[in-house]
């Protein structure tokens, strides 16, 4: 298990925001936190610490937002700088602008909505990804939302369902560890959040945490009958006290990885990023 952090980044500022409050008809989120300070502040503060590998996320639309984007797009550029190949980005990324986003320092970027379309994988975008930056610099959102389903739904029998659109649109594409292993092979890395609990400081999403440690387990396959892929994972949504580290490490044999967010409290939350990392590496 590793620390993953985060930075995300709304009308121009380093936030935390509540997650399901994203809506393409209003302007208006649910604010955590919002910083005075620069996102290069954050990486270098992520650079100082060795904890490569998180994520920068772009939450305005670039589509329908392209000001508050083109400010997003500026604190990016920043953290970037301070921390060269440490950390991934995602938002409004497609095959024309990803390896500007590799040039400007990334280490990978992160897409959801170019490939989920439609209710569905879309395997020619996929390909088009691929010959954009290469297996070894794309990580694939397979952010989720939990769905009561079938007959049983009065009995809360759920599966978590891949939104896109900034977690607004439901596909028909479950989270399952086949899943996992069916695309690991196109990436080099997943990245999840739990979309409900995103935000809300309320506790993990267990059941999707059992899924993603069984898929962990799996292998995935090149097609050269070499050894499996290992693609790792990374988690989010919900994480509040130290317990929550002890819980996922239970309920996934320690394979998946934590993104903290909104608890810390470099974003107004308690835990401190310091004890999240000495928990982790112990």
């Amino acid at each position: 298990m590793r620390i993953r952090p985060c930075i995300d980044i709304h009308n121009g500022a380093v936030k935390q925001i509540v997650g399901s409050s994203i809506r393409d008809q209003s302007s208006e989120v649910t604010d955590n936190f919002v910083s005075a300070l620069g996102a290069d502040y954050y990486a270098g503060l992520y650079r100082g610490q060795n904890l490569a590998g998180g994520h920068i996320i772009l939450l305005n639309s670039r589509e329908k937002e392209p000001e508050a984007y083109a400010a997003d797009l500026v604190q990016a550029r920043r953290a970037l700088a301070a921390f060269p190949r440490g950390m991934q980005i995602g938002g409004g990324v497609n095959p024309e602008n990803a390896a500007d986003f590799l040039e400007m320092g990334a280490s990978h970027v992160i897409v959801t909505s170019y490939v989920f379309r439609e209710g569905r994988l879309d395997e020619d975008r996929l390909e088009q990804m691929l010959r954009a930056v290469g297996r070894e610099h794309l990580v694939l959102d397979l952010s989720c939302r939990r769905v009561l389903v079938g007959d049983a739904a009065s009995e809360g029998a759920a599966e978590y369902r891949v939104v896109t659109d900034r977690w607004q649109k439901l596909t028909q594409l479950r989270v399952t560890p086949a899943l996992l292993s069916e695309l690991s092979s196109s990436c080099d890395e997943f990245l999840i959040h739990a979309a409900d609990v995103e935000g809300k400081r309320g506790g993990v999403e267990t059941e999707l945490l059992k899924i993603l440690g069984e898929g962990c387990s799996r292998t995935g396959s090149d097609g050269t009958g070499e050894e499996p892929l290992q693609v790792p994972v990374t988690y989010a949504g919900g994480v509040h006290v130290l317990d929550d580290l002890k819980l996922i490490r239970q309920l996934t044999g320690g394979r998946v990885d934590v993104t903290v967010g909104s608890a810390l409290d470099l974003f107004g939350g308690t835990l401190k990023l310091e004890d999240l990392v000495r928990y982790a590496r112990a």
